[in-house]
């Protein structure tokens, strides 16, 4: 006679309840925001919060699993800003990069690289558009303001 097969249910896991807080790391950065306690009790950085580092980079937005993952705006000392989509820490999808000296990137981006279709507004506020790839930009045009 064959063996009969029994089916067994899984239970499903509940999801860590989200708590808040304020947490200051052994070297200096501060998280101020969502996190969830692991099941070996570790902190991890889960919905929304403010992480500054110990050299004044700040990122606030989204967290999933312990990285920027989501919306968020990243603040580095010398000005330059990102704002826009996150992957697993990195820039990645639709954003807005802006460095110090006021040159603006906005497109898309693809592991922390300008790559796609995007808008780039130069120092003297001239917008080229096109195809960006890394760091080139082969065919890049002028876009002329409206009067």
């Amino acid at each position: 006679m064959p063996g009969k097969t029994k089916k067994v249910e899984k239970e499903e896991e509940t999801p860590a309840a989200p708590l808040s807080g304020v947490y200051i790391f052994p070297n200096g950065d501060k998280y101020d925001g969502e996190y969830i306690m692991t099941d070996d009790g570790a902190l991890e950085r889960s919905g929304k919060g403010t992480h500054t580092t110990a050299n004044g980079t700040v990122y606030e937005g989204d967290w999933a699993q312990d990285k920027m993952t989501g919306h968020g705006r990243l603040t580095h000392p010398n000005g330059s800003v990102y704002e826009g989509e996150f992957v697993q820490n990195q820039f990645h999808g639709r954003g807005k990069y802006t460095w110090p000296n006021g040159a603006v990137y906005q497109g898309n981006f693809n592991e922390n690289r300008m790559e796609g279709e995007g808008d780039f507004t130069d120092t003297d506020h001239q917008v080229w558009v096109g195809t960006f790839r890394y760091k080139a930009a082969p065919g890049l045009k002028f876009k002329l303001g409206v009067a």
